[in-house]
């Protein structure tokens, strides 16, 4: 729980524990000292038919409806609690406190009938503008929807700020949400505001709202919506005092389309909240190669590098290679979008700061133009058409597209003169554009999923919200929910494996684990095993699995054990003979096992068949230098040298060499060399205990080290 006194914590934790007479008590104390007549009332009403139920069960007799009863004090309890915690937060927050009273000033009839009568009429007015003059139809339209959107506003703000619902609430809601007659953006923000309600306190009608939405509505938008809504409220800590939860998601998983989406909507929250790496990537890597060889940055705007006559003289495929290396920058863009990445988030970031965004809901509204808070914006657009145009072809999310609108202008005034020329003629509208993909489920829930990313990430006030993009919660049940244990023996178990893999790929490593926890015992397969490091189990499974042999091999000469790091080498090279890799880790395992005449067979034949290969040569020149043949070894290392390919672990082991053909101030600049490039290895410096059994003394290796880090 966030945001709430700690005496309201501890009757969270009691009663999520089922203790029903202990939260009883805690929430007596709690309003001792914050007293509330109504609250207390309805306490008292639980208390005394908590301590009834008390009385007979002391008395032995018997009641069958005993544990029923006890759920609904448990549960009514609870929205109490909530009501209290939902009041507290809205207290502590000006910015929700705002949105609260303001919705609430307007002595608006907030009743859903109400609610649901104006959505209604709005579509019917606007169906009969159709019949107006067209002189007075752009005005009388611009007005109506000012006056509507002004109403959605507030009902969003009225949704995000209520306090739980009964059941007869949710129903209603519910017709709302699945009527044909209401307008699908409507439907669309008041199923977001919903989300954003449930998600800081859980509220059961809501959740089962946000799934019968799910599961009924027509419209497909409204039914992504919903299915992130009830996915982000979705709450291990209710298990006790709503059973009805774990019903829900496990009737729901008992559908195969519904386990496809919810593995769909896993991945794309781990490639959501990927954003700002990707955003790196586009900054250091892709950007500057685009505008170092194509435009140049000046007070005047984004300006078309010039063709160099000399150049064409000297290099004369220099265009035809620049072309080649922008179409190759534009496909790795293509292909990072096409695997989920978010990419316009780095730049459309910067852009969220104009007053359209003031407004919570302009955050998470879907886009439509005419939006009264964009008026100011396409009235003075010049090319509304060009801007229309890459709005329908470019992958957008709702949020970025309104922030095109308002700085559509200022983009136009800095783009180069021929491309300005181009827009004007309408030339633009023949060129290659990204293809916006068909409105598939998939492709909606992206695009909600890239709004709410921004609305957390960016949006000034969101510290009054729980957040599952902070980056302090990254590996939270709300963007990891495959790990909920709400979904555990459920069939969505099958799925978790192909969601591991993403994770393991972009390197979230702790989801990755927290999803391998929950995966049941009977689909602990070889690939399981494997990300778990479990080599032995895997082994058992698949007694000659290539992954499986070499990860222990690692492992056990991670942890010392040559030998049986040895013996995987030895299996492995039985089923691939020949392989390098493994014959060379072979040679290290015999060194460290100080068998160095079989580690130099090994090696002889390796640099024999890859003359050209450093690490063959370096550990060979290692091997000889354990085995005592110093001049062989210097050989080597002279080589490794001269080809510029030295590495550090290369400039000590040639010291070790030197000192032990006694030409100790070559070893030392080796081992001035080795510091300079690892300064945090001056505690490691040098291997006293190798030294010794090579006769070097005690003595010798503390002059060494103050000659080296002198």
């Amino acid at each position: 729980m966030k945001s709430i006194d700690n005496s309201l914590k501890n009757v969270y934790r009691q009663l999520i524990a089922g203790n029903l007479g202990l939260a009883i008590t805690e929430m007596e104390v709690y309003l001792t000292a914050w007293p509330q007549p109504q609250t207390s009332e309805r306490l008292l009403d639980i208390k005394s038919g908590y301590l009834l139920m008390v009385d007979y069960w002391r008395n032995g007799i018997k009641d069958l409806q005993r544990q029923e009863l006890f759920g609904k004090l448990l549960q009514k309890l609870y929205v109490l609690f909530a009501n209290v915690a939902i009041y507290r937060r809205v207290q502590t927050s000006s910015f929700l406190s705002g949105i609260y009273s303001q919705a609430r000033q307007s002595q608006r009839d907030w009743s859903v009938a109400s609610i649901r009568n104006e959505m209604e009429n709005f579509v019917s007015e606007v169906a009969l503008l159709e019949f107006e003059k067209e002189d007075k139809r752009a005005t009388k339209k611009q007005e109506l929807y000012k006056i509507h959107y002004q109403k959605m506003n507030a009902l969003f703000n009225y949704v995000l700020t209520t306090r739980m619902w009964s059941d007869s609430v949710g129903r209603d809601f519910l017709d709302l949400l699945l009527s044909p007659t209401v307008d699908s953006i409507d439907q669309q923000l008041l199923t977001t505001g919903i989300m954003l309600s449930l998600m800081n306190q859980f509220d059961l009608v809501k959740f089962r709202l946000l799934v019968e939405v799910y599961s009924h509505s027509q419209d497909e938008q409204v039914r992504q919506r919903a299915l992130v809504g009830w996915v982000f409220g979705v709450d291990d800590d209710m298990d006790i005092i709503y059973p009805e939860q774990r019903k829900l998601i496990r009737e729901m998983c008992n559908m195969e389309q519904v386990c496809s989406e919810l593995t769909e909507l896993q991945m794309q929250l781990v490639y959501t909240i990927n954003a700002e790496k990707d955003n790196d990537t586009l900054q250091k890597e892709i950007m500057p190669d685009l505008v170092k060889n194509h435009f140049r940055i000046t007070r005047d705007g984004i300006q078309e590098n010039e063709d160099d006559p000399l150049e064409e003289v000297l290099n004369p495929d220099a265009s035809e290679q620049r072309m080649e290396q922008l179409e190759a920058l534009i496909q790795r863009m293509d292909k990072l979008q096409k695997q989920g990445s978010d990419i316009y988030f780095g730049g459309f970031s910067q852009m969220k700061r104009y007053p359209f965004f003031y407004d919570i809901s302009n955050w998470l509204i879907p886009f439509f133009l005419e939006h009264p808070d964009l008026a100011q914006y396409v009235n003075n657009i010049e090319e509304v058409g060009f801007v229309e145009t890459i709005l329908k072809r470019g992958m957008f999310c709702n949020s970025d597209k309104y922030s095109f609108v308002v700085v559509a202008n200022q983009i136009f005034s800095q783009l180069p003169e021929n491309f300005r020329q181009m827009i004007q003629q309408h030339e633009i509208s023949q060129m290659e554009l990204p293809a916006e993909e068909e409105q598939t489920p998939t492709f909606l829930r992206r695009i909600f999923l890239m709004d709410l990313y921004r609305f957390f990430k960016l949006f000034p006030n969101r510290s009054s919200f729980n957040n599952p993009f902070d980056s302090k919660l990254i590996n939270s049940d709300v963007t990891n929910f495959f790990s909920h244990f709400v979904f555990w023996g459920t069939p969505l178990d099958a799925h978790k494996h192909s969601v591991v893999r993403i994770m393991k790929k972009l390197h979230y490593d702790k989801m990755a684990e927290n999803v391998l926890d929950s995966i049941p015992m009977n689909l602990h397969d070889v690939q399981y095993y494997l990300w778990k490091g479990d080599y032995d189990s895997a082994l058992r499974l698949e007694q000659d699995n290539e992954r499986a042999l070499s990860g222990k091999a690692r492992a056990c000469f991670k942890a010392s054990l040559y030998i049986d790091a040895n013996e995987c080498y030895d299996r492995l090279l039985l089923l691939y003979p020949g392989n390098k890799n493994y014959m060379l880790n072979k040679a290290v395992c015999l060194v460290r096992m100080e068998e160095y005449e079989d580690a130099l067979k090994l090696l002889y034949h390796l640099d024999y068949e890859y003359s050209d290969e450093p690490n063959i040569q370096r550990v060979l020149a290692w091997t000889l230098t354990c085995d005592g043949k110093t001049e062989q070894a210097e050989r080597i290392f002279l080589l490794i040298k001269e080809s510029s390919c030295q590495t550090s672990e290369d400039a000590l082991n040639y010291g070790y060499c030197l000192w032990l053909m006694n030409r100790v101030d070559d070893a030392v600049a080796s081992f001035k060399q080795y510091i300079a490039l690892e300064p945090d290895h001056l505690n490691s410096f040098p291997d006293e205990h190798w030294l010794l059994e090579r006769g070097i003394t005690f003595v010798e290796i503390q002059m060494m080290k103050a000659l080296v880090l002198s």
